[in-house]
């Protein structure tokens, strides 16, 4: 240090995800690099720097920090105040502080870095093949924390005592593994055991003598796999099912196990090359794929891709992720594998060893195991590239628990989203914090995992809400559960329009003023109107807190409610009808649909018996598919219009079909019936597939387009948010995008949580934080 400048001493406070990702060893090195004294230290809202030397040191000091922190780093904020120059000598970290009330962001599970990569292949190296080697910079964060600090004590780590060893490098400031919580090696750490189907229970608790362990065990799982078995493995947040790609027996035998008709398998593959020879690989695609989150991203499939057709049927997009951890690594060992999730459909991802047992023994030949208990399930992250930028599908893995930030603080709030892919959230101060993917609410299983994450966030975030909010649908789980948590804690609850919220979120994300206006499109499936009509082609003027519905999709009835869904002919049916469009024998819908349903049918709409009045513009493209002859019955949601997507010419290429706009009174009316004898017309002409999903497809657009247009001049708006899981269809959106641009829109997209309903919990507390804003909530 230069004796000829004064001293200064500051207090930085750090904000952000700074714990459990080298930020402590980061500030220390860089510290001593600069001569400077002073310590460091986690506390429960995140690290405190006291820093000691000469001013301009203290800046250059301040700059790096901010400029150049560690990769799995995010810095939120850094708050600096003079205090008084103290005699030390030197910098030191010192022991971590907690206070009730105050919590910081916990990292995302990190995948396996280079330099442990490098480790792990280097024959000799004490932790070579090590399943799960770990630094700072990379391994499980989020699946094995319990509470805060984070601290290894209070990690499901606790349980293994360091060998000597790592317990030098644990305690070494200028080691990579210092206060990695996970640190460990084959002598101390978890260990990996294999269990054939049918073996003793005791055995998913802890290995038998003649358990093959180690690598033995992966050469037990490598054998099953090439004999067209399936493997259940126990990875980082839950369990996956594996089975080798290219096996049609081995896919059949999964989807016949797991209840999975059509869904389609993601892939698991062990290098970028690998997957370049699977689907068409673009730079940003690239990046993703090897980014820390290493999420499932969803890539165009070559048409001589090596893998089983069963891997992605009727689905022009394979899904693709690396290997996350070493476990993985040693799993593949060059093989291209589908990795899905470890659960008969619709259930929550196994956790643990026992309930692997119990609810994976039908489904699998085999177990790989280990005894690193995970502590919260985090389901693969499933992303795309679109418009240059990522487009989140479903939001998990490798994101989760990481805030979106607010521009200002403001009181908590929990809300809990839908009822599929069910997604809650919590806000404290300036951050949102979001949940892992939990699953389609439809079950009591999924219901008591959301009550178990719900618990978690609340502990580990310490919030206590001051509103709870949740979806109009007086039928979805997630609305009882809120109404009866609310009740239980006394807490007023706010019931938020689906729609609005699906906008709501967009605005929040990015940083729109809670009182600015936008034209939101919000297309989806199925969302509860407070007219009691299921809605889903909405055009609202809102902001965060207040809506209006100045266009709608015109109503059709929804006959069946439930049955119409999961049968798009019925739906098909009941739009030829509302347009007068004869049952022709030869169009597909009536040809699916057998005479005596038929039958019923007609007179549900004729006298308007169960029939629910519908604007879901999800519907209207399952109708379009099932007359376009491109799907009559679907075993997953938006089955049919993907496969239409699938199919489709660029909308450019076609003209659009007709359709009406009634603006006499709001809400405007879309009105697709003269789309549907010009659809079924050339549907009894012959016209080719591919022509007519093009025409749909752009016939959507132009609704858009003409909507916009129309209101743009009287409700003097600049902005247009599209959200609602219509818009995960990228044929539409590039189309909308690039015509929506062109005329000079500002348009707005989800960027850090998915338009589907994973992201509705984000729009829920956005209108909360409006309406407490306005002191209009509760």
């Amino acid at each position: 240090m230069n004796s000829s400048q004064p001293v200064v001493r500051w207090q930085l406070e750090v904000r952000g995800i700074v714990q459990g990702v080298g930020f402590r060893p980061f500030v220390y090195s860089l510290a001593c690099r600069l001569g400077l004294s002073g310590f460091v230290l986690n506390h429960s809202s995140g690290v405190r720097i006291e820093i000691q030397g000469p001013e301009a040191a203290l800046e250059e000091f301040c700059r790096r920090l901010a400029e150049q922190p560690p990769p799995a780093a995010r810095i939120e904020s850094i708050q600096r105040r003079p205090v008084a120059v103290v005699a030390e000598e030197g910098f030191r970290i010192v022991a971590s502080q907690s206070a009730e009330q105050e919590s910081t962001p916990i990292s995302p599970d990190l995948a396996t870095c280079e330099d442990c990569l490098r480790e792990f292949a280097t024959p000799g190296d004490r932790r070579y093949h090590y399943p799960f080697i770990n630094c700072t910079n990379c391994g499980p964060r989020y699946t094995i924390v319990r509470d805060i600090p984070y601290d290894r004590p209070q990690t499901t780590m606790a349980v293994f005592r360091m060998c000597p060893e790592c317990q030098r490098e644990y305690d070494d400031p200028a080691d990579r593994r210092y206060h990695a919580q996970p640190n460990a090696c084959p002598r101390c750490g978890p260990q990996v055991w294999f269990v054939g189907r049918g073996e003793d229970q005791e055995r998913f608790a802890r290995p038998g003598a003649d358990s093959p362990r180690g690598e033995a065990a992966f050469g037990c799982c490598h054998r099953y796999l090439d004999q067209e078995k399936i493997v259940a493995v126990k990875g980082i947040g839950g369990f996956h099912l594996a089975a080798l790609a290219s096996s049609d027996r081995a896919l059949e035998l999964l989807r016949r196990r797991k209840g999975r008709v059509d869904k389609p398998f993601a892939l698991m593959v062990p290098d970028l090359e690998t997957a370049a020879r699977l689907v068409h690989l673009g730079p940003g695609e690239a990046r993703l794929l090897t980014s820390p989150a290493r999420p499932i991203v969803l890539l165009p499939r070559r048409k001589d891709a090596p893998v089983s057709d069963l891997v992605a049927p009727g689905n022009r997009f394979l899904g693709i992720m690396l290997p996350y951890s070493a476990l993985h690594v040693l799993l593949l060992d060059g093989r291209v594998l589908v990795m899905t999730s470890g659960n008969r459909s619709e259930e929550p991802i196994a956790r643990t060893n026992q309930e692997a047992r119990e609810r994976l023994a039908p489904l699998a030949d085999a177990f790989l195991l280990h005894d690193r208990e995970i502590f919260v399930v985090c389901d693969d992250s499933v992303t795309r590239v679109f418009a240059g930028a990522e487009l989140p599908v479903r939001r998990s893995r490798g994101y989760a628990p990481m805030p979106v930030l607010l521009k200002s603080r403001g009181p908590s709030v929990l809300a809990t989203g839908g009822e599929l892919k069910a997604t809650f959230c919590i806000t404290k101060e300036n951050r949102v914090y979001l949940s892992p993917h939990v699953g389609d609410m439809g079950n009591l299983e999924t219901l008591r995992a959301f009550e178990r994450a719900v618990d978690h966030f609340l502990r580990l975030f310490r919030v206590q809400p001051e509103l709870v909010v949740c979806d109009l649908h007086p039928g979805y789980l997630s609305t009882r559960w809120a109404t009866q948590w609310a009740r239980q804690h006394k807490v007023p609850l706010l019931q938020v329009q689906h729609h609005h919220a699906h906008i709501a979120g967009v605005l929040l994300e990015h940083g729109f003023a809670r009182e600015q206006r936008v034209l939101g499109v919000s297309f989806d499936g199925t969302g509860y109107g407070p007219d009691g009509a299921i809605w889903g082609g909405e055009f609202l003027v809102c902001d965060w807190s207040q809506y209006r519905r100045v266009a709608q999709l015109k109503y059709v009835p929804l006959p069946g409610g439930d049955a119409a869904i999961a049968r798009p002919y019925r739906v098909a049916l009941s739009w030829l009808w509302a347009a007068g469009v004869d049952w022709h024998p030869e169009l597909p819908p009536v040809r699916a649909c057998p005479p005596a349903e038929r039958n019923v049918l007609r007179q549900q709409l004729e006298r308007n018996l169960h029939c629910v009045p519908t604007s879901s513009m999800g519907r209207l493209f399952d109708a379009a598919a099932a007359l376009a002859g491109v799907r009559q019955q679907i075993s997953y949601e938006a089955q049919a219009a993907m496969e239409l997507e699938a199919c489709s010419l660029p909308p450019e290429q076609v003209p659009p079909y007709r359709f009406d706009l009634h603006a006499e009174n709001e809400p405007w009316q879309v009105d697709p019936r003269p789309m549907w004898h010009q659809l079924a017309a050339e549907v009894l002409a012959g016209v080719g597939v591919e022509r007519l999903a093009a025409r749909i497809h752009r016939t959507v657009a132009e609704m858009i387009l003409r909507v916009c247009r129309e209101l743009r001049t009287r409700e003097r708006l600049e902005t247009v948010a599209l959200s609602g899981g219509v818009f995960q269809n990228v044929v539409l959106l590039r189309y909308v995008l690039a015509r929506l641009q062109e005329a000079g829109w500002n348009v707005l997209l989800p960027r850090q949580v998915p338009p589907n309903d994973g992201g509705l919990a984000l729009g829920q507390a956005a209108v909360a934080l409006g309406r407490l804003a306005n002191g209009a909530a509760g």
